[in-house]
């Protein structure tokens, strides 16, 4: 049987194609969607929502942090697809014991279509991979090139990106969150700080920055969180955004550089 390193530097040995998949994380599950499978993919989490029809039909093994082990044994998987950041350690771990478990550990573009690559070398669907490689290389190469269909139309924002609130928590500069962020144009005030910092309303007051990002995902902004900041933030311009545009690393990175140029261009209408 072939074997795989992972993302993380560990090998899994399995039977190729494997004929029963099991995705711990969102992006991927839809990668794999994309892909070209369907019946293979025999489990699923509660927060693969895209495409709509799995989500409906799948089996749900639980959410990327809680895990449930008993339904997992029922699928028998051939492979298991984890994430570093978006499952728990241990949890994969002791999944890894009984079951061959690839590890994505996606911090930038390039790591992403890494991934996509080697999903499909993982799953038998190596042309599809090298397709859709192709295409989000392309399309995030001619975002903010000055022949480009999609240039970016303004400078690079003073830019703060929230993910959650109660405590409000950022993206730092070693996320994919912040690499799409540079993509988009946009300076991520926090580049400099590690993964998720908490930060506080004064803290934010006193960055003084000129673009707020308000994310769908995972707390779900609405316009009244937008309506709570504004008083406090008046120089501020303040944005609901795609979450998964910014966080989502499979597939769904198609449609990026677009949304991400019309992003731009709100912003810009507005200043």
């Amino acid at each position: 049987m072939p074997v795989f390193t992972d993302q993380t530097g560990k090998t899994i040995t399995i039977h190729h194609p494997p004929g029963k998949i099991i995705s711990l994380v969102p992006s991927q599950t839809e990668l794999l969607y994309d892909l070209g499978h369907d019946k293979e993919v025999v489990g699923i989490t509660k927060f693969c929502v895209h495409p709509e029809s799995w989500f409906r039909h799948k089996t749900r093994i639980g959410g990327t942090k809680q895990i449930n082990t008993g339904l997992i044994r029922e699928c028998k998987p051939d492979l298991i697809l984890a994430n570093k950041e978006e499952n728990v350690k241990e949890q994969v771990e002791a999944l890894a014991k009984e079951f061959p478990v690839w590890t994505s550990d996606v911090r930038d573009l390039p790591s992403a279509l890494d991934m996509i690559t080697q999903v499909g070398l993982l799953t038998g669907k190596e042309p599809v991979a090298s397709n859709l490689v192709a295409q989000i290389s392309k399309n995030f190469s001619r975002l903010g090139t000055p022949d480009s269909e999609l240039p970016a139309p303004i400078s690079r924002l003073r830019t703060i990106y929230l993910i959650w609130k109660d405590p409000y928590m950022t993206a730092g500069g070693d996320t994919f969150i912040h690499a799409m962020l540079e993509a988009a144009g946009f300076q991520n005030i926090y580049a400099g700080q590690t993964r998720y910092p908490e930060i506080t309303l004064d803290q934010i007051k006193e960055d003084r920055p000129e673009l707020l990002l308000l994310s769908s995902e995972p707390f779900p902004f609405k316009q009244k969180h937008i309506d709570e900041l504004q008083p406090d933030l008046p120089g501020t311009r303040i944005l609901l955004v795609d979450g998964e545009m910014f966080s989502w690393y499979g597939s769904r990175l198609l449609y990026a550089p677009a949304y991400f140029y019309e992003l731009s261009r709100q912003v810009a209408d507005t200043l």
